[in-house]
């Protein structure tokens, strides 16, 4: 009933709907490209439609807008928002550029337009690495995750890190003690994780990386049996892509509350009057364009 009501609807109003991997599996379902934030936004500089509907949090639907200025971007429930894209402030950024000479201000993508507009460059969690080994800068204040920042770090000693306090709430409460009692229930299961958990967490792993990662990682492997340390969200494509695997969480809800106010109601609803469009900005719109565009040229 729900999909053939929004393929009549994607036709009449000139929509493509674009979903994150951790919203409600039903939204996915129905959706013309799943994946992760940045994927999603470039995506959407390929399609012809003229309206985009992003099911996800604020600042994804930022990011498609500041790629796609032409089109209208709406999201689908405007009050799901990142509590970490809000942990740091312009002040903060301000007050580590005057301290430090030779900084530059590393900004993951889970972050707001205002905070990207003050930082260098952006990074995703699939590309940070690569980024921030390839940017000149000796000092590199990484924000607003923490637990990325401390990984990133791990893998480019030469560089010295000004870290940030922000973390993802889903990600830091899957502790130790968790994924080891899962271990314990199954001893053949690999443990795949993403780099925002915990460094405790990230050692007991066998495979660290970025949602689309994971999934592509537990694709490919022969085994079958896999603990994942992320959003519960990527179980619905994990068991769409593997229906001969088996996926096991850390024993508690591994939930984010704001991706699940994404529902094939509001969906509907969005398409039918379109609303909750993202404004942004001329000038929000041409300085937080320069980190993204500058993210592109150091990932090449």
């Amino acid at each position: 009933m729900y999909a053939e009501k929004i393929e009549n609807l994607k036709k009449e109003k000139d929509f493509v709907i674009l979903a994150h991997y951790y919203v409600d599996g039903e939204v996915q379902k129905v959706a013309d490209y799943v994946g992760d934030s940045f994927y999603l936004s470039k995506v959407a500089t390929q399609v012809s439609a003229k309206n985009i509907l992003f099911a996800g949090v604020q600042f994804m639907g930022e990011s498609a807008k500041l790629l796609n200025p032409s089109k209208h971007v709406y999201m689908a429930d405007d009050t799901a928002d990142c509590p970490m894209a809000h942990m740091v402030t312009l002040e903060q950024i301000a007050e580590v550029r005057e301290k430090y000479d030779d900084v530059a201000v590393v900004c993951y993508v889970n972050s707001t337009a205002e905070i990207k507009s003050a930082s260098d460059v952006c990074v995703t969690s699939s590309n940070a690495v690569k980024v921030v080994k390839n940017i000149k800068n000796k000092r590199i204040y990484f924000i607003p995750d923490n637990n990325l920042g401390h990984y990133v770090a791990e893998q480019v000693p030469e560089k010295e890190f000004i870290f940030c306090d922000g973390f993802c709430h889903v990600h830091k409460s899957i502790d130790k003690a968790l994924v080891e009692a899962a271990k314990k229930l199954n001893p053949d299961a690999l443990v795949l994780t993403h780099p925002e958990c915990t460094a405790d967490v990230l050692e007991i792993s066998d495979f660290i990386g970025s949602t689309s990662e994971i999934l592509d990682y537990a694709t490919e492997s022969d085994c079958k049996k896999f603990i994942i340390c992320t959003e519960m969200g990527i179980f619905f494509q994990l068991g769409e892509s593997n229906p001969d695997k088996k996926f096991f969480s850390v024993g508690h809800r591994q939930f984010c509350p704001n991706m699940k106010k994404v529902s094939i109601e509001k969906v509907i609803s969005v398409m039918e009057n379109p609303e909750n469009e993202v404004i942004l900005s001329d000038d929000i719109m041409e300085k937080s364009c320069i980190p993204l565009q500058k993210m592109l040229e150091l990932a090449k």
